[in-house]
């Protein structure tokens, strides 16, 4: 059901839009939390490794999915909130047509590159066979990947956040059924994770696709839109490519910072692999709920209601800083069985490396939420700058200080690096949203 985020009480409206994404990003996690679980669980410690070493080449790709998704979810969200019905389904048309594109280039690109990607992260020769097996059939479901993100950042900016949630629950807890069923009955070990993932996105795209497009027909547009606008698709990319950059440069920094944990060992590999996939569940929790502050500000942007982009931001800090202090809670307190999730002893190099990253992490989850919170109507109201700022201060904070903290203290000095970047981050953000002109905007104006 669309939903116009224009109207009603600017908290509730945000809320009730923002609950379904948060659900959905829980069950998305959950297709890589159930391959690390069934890999470490039923496979071993060096599958684990495997699969956690080329997840991190996998967010290379994902983060173009993502530019793609935010994009396309901007500039719809504007035209939706505007009433200009032609031209939104003509940005929905352009950015499918763009976004296969560059799927198919991206596609190529793994195929050729991806063993000597993992070469180039120093993998080790026990893990490499299944990194790359692992790898390879992720590159073949690319295009799911691609036009599932593009659908759902359809259905966000149409103010639709139910329709996705349902899908991806459906899908995701088949995957881990088919997770189990390819590892523990047909003997597949790395690539029967693979496989299962593959399928189960597979269908979660299609029935996506299918929907938003029977939405977009119901839609009545006046006059017959174009199957492609030059200008528009400039305008998506304004937004689309700093935010595919951003991501691009934060995978490639997390590639970097696991070059650095690969020379430590298998055993290190496998505890951060566990304790970086509940790390990811926070961060792409709280960033799916700022996308839902960007879908509201932009929509509230087209509808030139600027008094609720500040509305908005407030509620959604809440919202965010609520999740934050839960998620540090939950972690501080049960980190330990959370691990074994993933790792077959309770004790162990492996087991101590995990919970080491996430008693430094959890309790600046906070800063990362009030972070997030900005940097979502930095993105809704195009103000790309101020957010690639703030993204890059954090990064090469975040890399820089692990790679020159790592010999003098080892791999906490690689965990504690990470809070800096956050910290400072947040401090760019919160300042650029300050400084927004919905700040000197009437209420609800």
């Amino acid at each position: 059901m669309n939903q116009d985020l224009t109207v009603g009480k600017s908290s509730s409206v945000l809320w009730r839009f923002c609950l379904p994404l948060f659900g959905s990003i829980i069950f998305q996690q959950l297709y890589n939390i159930a391959d690390s679980f069934v890999a470490g669980k039923w496979i071993g410690e060096d599958a684990l490794a495997a699969v956690g070493n080329s997840y991190e080449i996998t967010l290379i790709f994902i983060a173009f999915a993502f530019g793609c998704n935010v994009g396309c979810s901007v500039v719809v969200s504007q035209l939706f909130g505007g009433r200009r019905f032609a031209e939104m389904k003509t940005a929905v048309y352009t950015t499918c047509l763009a976004g296969g594109v560059l799927c198919l280039a991206l596609m190529g690109g793994g195929v050729l590159c991806s063993a000597q990607l993992l070469r180039l992260i120093h993998t080790p020769e026990n893990v490499l066979a299944d990194s790359a097996l692992y790898l390879d059939i992720y590159v073949f479901g690319l295009p799911f990947v691609f036009f599932y993100n593009i659908a759902t950042g359809i259905f966000s900016a149409m103010g639709d956040s139910r329709t996705p949630f349902l899908f991806l629950a459906c899908s995701s807890l088949s995957n881990i059924a088919v997770d189990i069923l390819f590892v523990t009955a047909f003997r597949m070990g790395v690539a029967g994770v693979a496989w299962a993932t593959f399928l189960c996105q597979g269908v979660s795209c299609i029935l996506a696709l299918v929907f938003v497009w029977r939405r977009l027909g119901k839609i009545e547009a006046g006059a017959r839109p174009a199957v492609f606008s030059w200008r528009l698709l400039q305008k998506i990319a304004a937004v689309a490519v700093p935010t595919i950059l951003q991501q691009s440069f934060v995978s490639v920094g997390n590639i970097i910072i696991q070059s650095v944990i690969n020379t430590f060992g298998s055993a290190v590999m496998a505890g951060y692999s566990a304790a970086i996939k509940l790390n990811n569940l926070v961060i792409t929790s709280l960033t799916t709920v700022s996308n839902g502050i960007s879908n509201f500000s932009a929509q509230n942007l087209g509808a030139g209601k600027l008094g609720r982009i500040r509305e908005g931001f407030t509620a959604g800090l809440k919202l965010t800083g609520g999740m934050a202090v839960s998620f540090s809670a939950l972690y501080l307190l049960l980190g330990r069985p959370l691990m074994r999730l993933f790792l077959n002893g309770p004790a162990g190099e492996a087991m101590d490396t995990g919970l080491w990253i996430l008693r430094i992490l959890t309790p600046f989850y906070i800063v990362l939420a009030s972070k997030l919170a900005a940097d979502g109507v930095l993105k809704g109201t195009a103000r790309m700058k101020p957010f690639m700022a703030a993204t890059f201060a954090d990064l090469f904070l975040r890399v820089g200080l692990a790679k020159a903290l790592a010999g003098p203290f080892g791999t906490v000095g690689i965990w504690s690096a990470w809070p800096i970047g956050w910290i400072v981050g947040a401090a760019i953000s919160l300042y650029s949203y300050r400084s927004g002109t919905w700040n000197k905007a009437g209420e609800g104006t």
